[in-house]
């Protein structure tokens, strides 16, 4: 499926700054409508204390977030007119980029988990130790609630995107996921890597099968087999994402807990704290 519509949450915060301009270089490569949604916290968060105390803490909360909207939108615009983005709130006739500013009072997380649904890919900022925990909220929301694209942009935007592509591949159901949602990308690519762990439980052959499978889509693979020896799996897999030089990683994204999905597999999770270039994932 193409790329027409980008969802990417914007407060004015480091992470969503760097989401919001991995966006715009996204969106102005595939022609692609941006939503940028800002997030007023509903006041009924508030519901479970006094009175009193909700009149001061809702106040103060809508003061809080009126001020931040307005900071964040100051940055919007400023981003607009440096990627040359004009707003539009409804499709034009041609396939260009544009964005729109959007604000919505309520939870961030049913918040992503509705309007998510109906985008073709979610950008969001990578959790980092410092983050708010509002952007690991929003992150599992995006990767495991969604059923879409999403791509997660490092602390630091990206000065390229997508040009070498590297695909990290075990032949799971969530390494297949991601990879047919990466085919707008991976056809665009200058360059495609078949990352694979040298492990039992990922056989070679199956490296080979994508990469024939790839070719029907037009798109060239070189597959790179690598030995974590000492490492783990994680460490080595971003390590040779590295020395490629790819500027994307194509992933699937595990957990271990089927309640709630909130408890990351090891890889994804280590991935995800330490990763300095974009994934795209898929649940």
């Amino acid at each position: 499926m193409s790329i027409r519509t980008i969802l990417v949450l914007f407060d004015g915060g480091n992470a969503s700054k760097s989401a919001l301009q991995t966006a715009f270089a996204v969106g102005r490569d595939v022609g692609a409508h941006i939503q940028v949604l800002s997030l007023h916290v509903d006041p009924e968060l508030f519901m479970v204390m006094s009175e009193a105390t909700i009149k001061k803490m809702a106040a103060q909360q809508s003061k809080e977030s009126a001020d931040r909207a307005a900071k964040a939108h100051g940055i919007f615009d400023d981003l607009c007119s440096r990627y040359g983005i004009p707003s539009r709130d409804g499709p034009g006739g041609q396939e260009e980029v544009s964005a729109a500013w959007i604000e919505e009072t309520g939870h961030y997380y049913e918040t992503i988990i509705r309007r998510g649904r109906l985008a073709d890919l979610i950008v969001v900022g990578r959790p980092t130790p410092e983050a708010e925990p509002s952007v690991r909220m929003i992150l599992h929301a995006a990767l495991f609630e969604t059923g879409r694209r999403v791509m997660v942009a490092p602390p630091l935007a990206p000065s390229s995107l997508g040009r070498k592509i590297a695909i990290a591949w075990n032949g799971s159901a969530e390494a297949s996921r991601a990879v047919a949602n990466a085919i707008p990308f991976l056809t665009r690519s200058e360059a495609v890597i078949i990352l694979t762990a040298e492990t039992d439980n990922t056989p070679l052959s199956t490296a080979d099968e994508l990469a024939a499978y790839l070719a029907w889509h037009g798109v060239a693979a070189e597959i790179r087999a690598f030995s974590p020896e000492r490492q783990l799996v994680p460490e080595a897999l971003l390590g040779e994402a590295s020395n490629s030089g790819a500027d994307l990683l194509v992933m699937g994204g595990y957990h271990h807990s089927r309640m709630r999905q909130l408890i990351l597999g090891g890889v994804t999770r280590h991935v995800l704290e330490t990763a300095e270039l974009p994934l795209l994932m898929a649940h």
